[in-house]
């Protein structure tokens, strides 16, 4: 008989096929064909069971990554399914969206050479295809505690919070202002990336397992932070980070001039049939700004209404642009254009958008956050022709005006201050009111945002009198 642990010389590491050119660009919907069941468990065999996985302690909330692919090796699907909820609220939709190049792929042993095992899409398949069997998460065991607790923002950090309460018998009640749950999940992602069905299939699945949700419901108008903290017997907090970073260049506010948040929130409320109109920049000339995540996802969309074309501009080189490489990769397949070492100075226009002048940028030495300067080159200027301008630099921290009379302090970028104690995980100044994800970080990753929301559950579990959950919650 073969090794099988040698298996990985005989397979190759394989992707899941993509939709053919012309239908990915001209349709908001996933590009990637799921696995068949016999590729998929091949692939997951391909895993060397490191006695020390640093594919698992990549992973920021340290997914049992050897062990579920074993199993679904085996066969054994629900099983997996199982093993991957007790560290992952989340485990399709990060299958889906996690940068998994820079995380638990980066970090295989296998990456050195011989190919990655495809972590992310076995993630994204054991969920999906357990779902199709008729899996559910196992709460038989689970009894009713008499508490019960608000949430504020049905985005990842939120829904990550209400799961871990849920499965420890705490009755969780899910506030958003939105009309559907998974904030930035639902209305910031574009569909080609995450198809809405499998954030509303996360919401069925939620609301068997006891979770309540009020949608369309904003904290500060409809009702107050006085009356959740008199009603519940904890507040978690977890509401993202909105704030638009602003370049500081003449001619942002020209015609024309687009934020990444309301462009792509526009398209997706309109291909959900929440509106009837969109920014749309079919037949333009378009220009993004910026070279993350959010940079590729107006890349793409862009792409997708008719653009004539699409140029992403960033001011570092190709390897140290923070974006997924992945998505780089699907943008550059899809027909954008890229120009490194660019920095933009000037949005120019006469009444409307007209170009973007940039100047030319070499990399200096790291600045503060360890990344290089990008330190613009004199006398390099030039005019990239442009009739549409987004600009996708990020988000920063949109603390909301009721923080202060609730004694919820921030630091001086308008985060949330949170204890750092265990005991006290993710408690704020208010000792009543937890927080967490990107109004506590900074704008991050979906997954970061589901480990900060299960954690801050933890230190709720732990105020309650009740067990506090290990990472195997």
């Amino acid at each position: 008989m073969a090794d099988k642990t040698l298996q990985f010389l005989d397979i190759p590491r394989v992707d899941p096929e993509k939709l053919p050119m012309e239908e990915r660009t001209s349709a908001f919907r996933e590009i990637y064909v799921t696995f068949e069941p016999k590729t998929a468990a091949q692939q997951a065999g391909r895993c060397l069971s490191c006695g020390n996985p640093f594919c698992e302690w990549k992973c920021p909330v340290h997914n049992y990554i050897p062990n579920w692919l074993k199993m679904l090796e085996e066969g054994r699907l629900f099983e997996a399914a199982e093993l991957s909820h007790q560290t992952n609220s989340l485990p399709e939709m990060c299958g889906r969206i996690c940068p998994q190049d820079r995380l638990c792929e980066g970090a295989c042993t296998l990456n050195d050479g011989l190919g990655a095992v495809t972590i992310g899409s076995i993630e994204k398949y054991i969920t999906d295809e357990a779902l199709k069997a008729g899996w559910k998460p196992d709460l038989s065991h689970v009894r009713p505690s008499g508490h019960t607790v608000a949430i504020v923002g049905a985005g990842p950090a939120g829904l990550a919070c209400a799961d871990v309460l849920v499965r420890h018998g705490v009755k969780p009640v899910v506030y958003d202002r939105y009309s559907r749950i998974g904030g930035l999940l639902t209305f910031g992602i574009p569909p080609f990336k995450l198809e809405k069905e499998v954030v509303e299939k996360r919401r069925e699945l939620m609301e068997g397992m006891g979770v309540e949700f009020k949608l369309g419901v904003e904290i500060g108008r409809d009702v107050t932070l006085e009356e959740l903290t008199a009603e519940y017997d904890a507040v978690f907090l977890g509401m993202g980070a909105y704030k638009a970073v602003k370049g500081g260049f003449a001619g942002e506010d020209l015609p024309g001039v687009h934020e990444a948040l309301p462009y792509l929130i526009s398209n997706i409320n309109c291909e959900l049939g929440l509106i009837d109109s969109r920014i749309d920049l079919a037949g333009k000339r378009v220009v993004v700004l910026g070279g993350g995540d959010t940079s590729m996802d107006c890349n793409r969309t862009a792409i997708r209404q008719g653009a004539e074309s699409v140029t992403c501009v960033y001011r570092r080189d190709e390897d140290n642009m923070p974006g997924s490489k992945r998505d780089y990769k699907n943008s550059r397949e899809e027909g954008v254009d890229f120009l490194f070492n660019r920095q933009p100075i000037e949005i120019v226009g006469n009444g409307r958008v007209e170009g973007v002048k940039v100047v030319e940028t070499c990399l200096g030495p790291s600045g503060p956050r360890g990344r290089r300067t990008a330190q613009p080159v004199p006398g390099s200027e030039t005019i990239i022709p442009a009739d549409a301008v987004i600009i996708a630099f990020g988000f920063g921290a949109s603390p909301a005006t009721w923080f202060d009379p609730a004694g919820i302090a921030c630091h001086a970028d308008g985060r949330v201050r949170v204890s750092k104690d265990p005991s006290r995980a993710f408690q704020t100044t208010n000792p009543k009111i937890y927080a967490g994800g990107d109004m506590v970080r900074g704008s991050d990753l979906v997954v970061t945002a589901v480990f900060e929301g299960r954690e801050a559950a933890r230190g709720i579990l732990a105020q309650l009198g009740l067990a506090a959950p290990s990472r195997a919650a």
